[in-house]
């Protein structure tokens, strides 16, 4: 196995534990037994020990999502269909996770503490990336910068908030029931600036 792989397969290791356990619910020890490598491995990739790993594993968290998301909006030639197509999918994996995995960037920053000051300004800086990349797509549907922006937020919020209800109640009902009234709301919206309103 090279190095590249072994750094690889540490970061996804902890990117899964964050999304199923949370940063503080899973140790160092289970996460190199679960990845199949010794301790050596991770002090050699991540000398900064399991923060070091964290920030790895959000950095990669974001960029996994921004291209999915591109790949989305790429896909559809309205961005609200790519929105619609992109819930529709997280409904699918949470699902098909039996309601265990839900997304790592929210779980980290809900087990974060206000001393976990690096962790907090990568997953600040992983949710700014995702709300401009949203807002420039949503624009492409017709709504000013600044409501496309506020419609990003709620798009974000609607989507983690969904995630954890869903999680807690072991249904997919709380995000289906959130987007269904979010984008019926945002479609008379977008008949509203087309109307020059």
């Amino acid at each position: 196995m090279s190095k590249e792989d072994s750094r690889h397969i540490l970061v996804k290791t902890m990117q899964n534990a964050l999304q199923s356990k949370g940063l503080h619910g899973v140790g160092l020890t289970e996460i190199l037994k679960t990845a199949g490598l010794p301790k050596g491995s991770l002090y050699y990739h991540f000398p900064g020990g399991k923060e070091e790993l964290a920030l790895a594993a959000i950095a990669n968290a974001e960029q996994e999502m921004t291209r999915f998301l591109e790949q989305m909006f790429a896909r559809f030639d309205d961005p609200l269909e790519a929105l619609a197509a992109w819930i529709d999918s997280a409904l699918q994996r949470i699902a098909a996770s039996r309601f265990k995995l839900g997304c790592p960037l929210a779980a980290a920053a809900l087990d974060c503490s206000p001393d976990d000051t690096d962790l907090l300004l990568a997953l600040n800086g992983a949710f700014a990336t995702l709300r401009d990349l949203l807002t420039r797509q949503i624009s492409r549907a017709g709504f000013p910068t600044e409501a496309a922006a506020d419609l990003a937020v709620l798009v974000l919020t609607s989507y983690e908030g969904g995630l954890m209800m869903a999680r807690a109640a072991g249904s997919t009902e709380p995000l289906e029931r959130a987007f269904r009234a979010l984008l019926s709301h945002v479609r008379l919206q977008q008949k509203e600036f087309a109307n020059g309103h």
